[in-house]
């Protein structure tokens, strides 16, 4: 059987985009709106293969790191939470190299997206 370990953090960020492509494609028209600037609270979970069980990772400064990306006002633009996902493990990623990761973004907590980043099993 194989085992992988994970620790997760939560945290969450006040911010604002939009969706510029909600102005022309006609199959958006139902929520034009979205194209102005908007206002959200982006909610985050990361997840990080940890390795054994005796604080691999500290959970509070994972948590402490990834909030750290985003200090100040949170401004996406025109980006998705998926490609803020990315983002987030591009970060992750070059601080906590050669783990799998699965991080959630949503919108208010009620749409969001999963990615599941898994390394190539060698």
């Amino acid at each position: 059987m194989k085992i992988k370990k994970m620790i997760w953090v939560t945290f969450q960020k006040a911010g604002y985009h939009y969706y510029t492509e909600a102005a022309t494609n006609p199959n958006l028209k139902d929520v034009e709106y979205l194209q102005h600037r908007h206002r959200h609270l982006f909610k985050f979970r990361v997840q990080i293969e940890v390795f054994h069980n005796d604080r691999d990772l500290e959970f509070i400064m994972v948590k402490e790191y990834c909030e750290s990306l985003f200090n100040g006002k949170l401004d996406i633009n025109g980006n998705s939470v998926e490609m803020l996902a990315d983002t987030l493990y591009a970060n992750l990623a070059e601080k906590y190299p050669n783990r799998d990761m699965t991080i959630e973004v949503s919108e208010d907590g009620e749409n969001g997206c999963i990615i599941e980043y898994n390394l190539p099993k060698q």
